[in-house]
């Protein structure tokens, strides 16, 4: 947790992952983020992975540090207090709700003119989606997976979503910055479904299907256009490596001793593997096997020595409870975790910001509230509503 936006109030109206995760982001940096839920929880509140006491880890995660208030949303009144929270404060509102409903920017700029929205969508025509039917539409699942699997291979990460809430960040902080300079407020609707196409677009991989007519191979475990795949040691360890630069290929070449067979190999082809990155792919049918059978003929424990010595990029391939346990660097001795006792009442190794600003104090990370644990305060403090007008909202049942 940093101080960098101390000051800036950022109202989040959202569920799932995208706007939510945009939210935590901004809250990691110092502003106060303040999310409004249906009393007894949105869709995402009971969401997987589960705690010992039936608790949303998930949602835990992705709302640590920020304040909570729950509102009846089914019913107008409930609706009403909704719409001026989200534009009170800094005017800065995210949202995953329907670009026509009641929180459309049409009615909220009524409220605040300069309100800036940024509105998480599945398509953009507003059809919906979420990460996994975005990501079955852009093709990727035909990429991912064995060469011979005839069936399309989802990824457990729901990058559409992870990103959506990084650019989002982004979009809000630029838009934010520019209503300084021209007062001018804005709607800013980002889609997953563009992000997916504009990322494989920057990747090149749009421009490789449109100019070569037809559609990239499944390569399995092989990195496409570079060296590297999954090895197996002599004592059963699978390692990850990879050679993109000429330093780590030539690491690797000589930390497996097998530098003069790989020039033979170069004179036989014509090619120089050293200098040609994607030679190393053309080729990789006569490469891999020459890589796993020096592999093949080591302990890891003799293997990582040399790989650290000689500069190669590899990992050894570990369950997330395998990493835990032995791999210190990523989470028990990593800065970025602290152990933080949760509202769900567990309490576990939580991670803060994953920018790590040297010259200043990072603090721990904050807990998630329980749903509803501010609203009094921040309906008193944001909306300027007084202990009367409160009660009467909670004898209503619009506030819990």
């Amino acid at each position: 947790m940093y101080d960098l936006l101390r000051g800036l109030t950022v109202v989040e109206g959202a569920a799932f992952i995208a706007g939510p995760s945009c939210g935590l982001y901004l809250a990691q940096m110092g502003a106060t983020v303040i999310r409004f839920d249906q009393i007894g929880g949105g869709p995402d509140a009971g969401r997987w992975p589960l705690g010992p006491t039936g608790q949303s880890l998930y949602w835990e995660g992705l709302n640590k540090g920020k304040k909570s208030v729950s509102l009846d949303l089914s019913r107008p009144a409930g609706r009403e207090l909704a719409q001026r929270l989200a534009s009170a404060g800094d005017g800065v509102f995210i949202t995953n709700f329907p670009a026509e409903g009641f929180l459309s920017y049409q009615r909220l700029s009524v409220l605040r003119s300069d309100l800036i929205c940024l509105r998480v969508m599945g398509w953009a025509d507003g059809t919906p989606a979420v990460d996994y039917t975005v990501n079955a539409a852009s093709g990727v699942p035909m990429m991912t997976g064995p060469v011979e699997h005839p069936r399309p291979v989802n990824h457990v990460l729901p990058a559409w979503d992870l990103l959506a809430g990084a650019y989002g960040a982004f979009a809000l902080l630029a838009a934010e910055r520019d209503r300084r300079a021209s007062g001018r407020g804005r709607e800013i609707r980002l889609a997953l479904s563009d992000l997916a196409a504009t990322t494989l677009g920057n990747l090149g991989q749009v421009a490789e299907v449109f100019l070569g007519g037809g559609d990239r191979l499944r390569s399995g475990n092989d990195l496409f256009g570079a060296f590297g795949r999954d090895f197996e040691t002599a004592d059963g360890q699978r390692l990850m490596i990879v050679a993109i630069t000429p330093r780590q290929w030539t690491g690797l070449v000589k930390a497996l001793d097998i530098g003069e067979t790989v020039a033979a190999l170069e004179a036989r082809l014509d090619v120089s593997f050293t200098r040609d990155e994607g030679a190393r792919f053309v080729h990789r049918a006569e490469l891999l096997p020459l890589v796993q059978a020096a592999i093949g003929a080591r302990r890891a424990d003799e293997l990582g020595p040399v790989f650290d010595a000689l500069g190669v990029c590899w990992s050894v391939y570990r369950s997330l409870a395998g990493a835990l346990a032995t791999e210190p660097r990523l989470f028990t001795e990593n800065p970025l975790f602290s152990r933080v006792a949760h509202a769900g009442g567990a309490s576990y190794p939580t991670p803060g910001c994953a920018a790590r600003l040297a010259t200043d104090e990072r603090r721990n990370a904050a807990p998630a509230p329980r749903i509803g644990a501010d609203s009094d305060e921040v309906l008193a403090s944001l909306l300027g509503l007084s202990d009367g007008e409160i009660g009467r909202l909670h004898e209503q049942g619009l506030v819990a």
